[in-house]
């Protein structure tokens, strides 16, 4: 399970650059600076949770238990929902779609999803004291 969300930690990472290069070059000048601001915090958001999924990933090795399992998933769920309904958000408000502001109300679902992950590493780091990391055996 660690390689898998090491492995996709590393696509969304790629994926935040491209997205974050895109709003900087091709967003910006082009549709409102309010738009342009969604877009980067859903991409500002995204890439820190690449580093909570990275975290994830390595703490399974030591904490195989489904709390870190399901913080992984939370931290991609919240990626997903909140990210991704702030692109959405972007490309409402970019082209002056109507009725679509409901969108808008998914997001706290992804920072939900966030807050929950954050809480299930703390957890499952916290279920099993007897398997801490061993200093002398990091060194070796």
């Amino acid at each position: 399970m660690q390689i898998a969300y090491v492995k996709t930690a590393c696509l969304i990472g790629a994926l935040s650059v491209v997205l974050g290069a895109f709003a900087a070059h091709a967003l910006k000048g082009h549709i409102p600076e309010n738009a342009v601001n969604i877009f980067e915090t859903g991409v500002r958001y995204q890439f820190y949770h690449v580093f909570a999924l990275l975290a994830t990933g390595i703490l399974y090795q030591n904490f195989p238990n489904k709390l870190i399992k399901w913080a992984g998933i939370l931290f991609i769920m919240g990626i997903v929902i909140f990210s991704g309904s702030l692109y959405l958000l972007t490309i409402i408000k970019a082209t002056a779609l109507t009725g679509y502001d409901w969108v808008g109300a998914i997001t706290p679902l992804g920072g939900l999803s966030f807050i929950l992950g954050w809480i299930f590493l703390f957890a499952g780091c916290s279920k099993n004291k007897d398997r801490m990391i061993n200093p002398e055996n990091v060194l070796q």
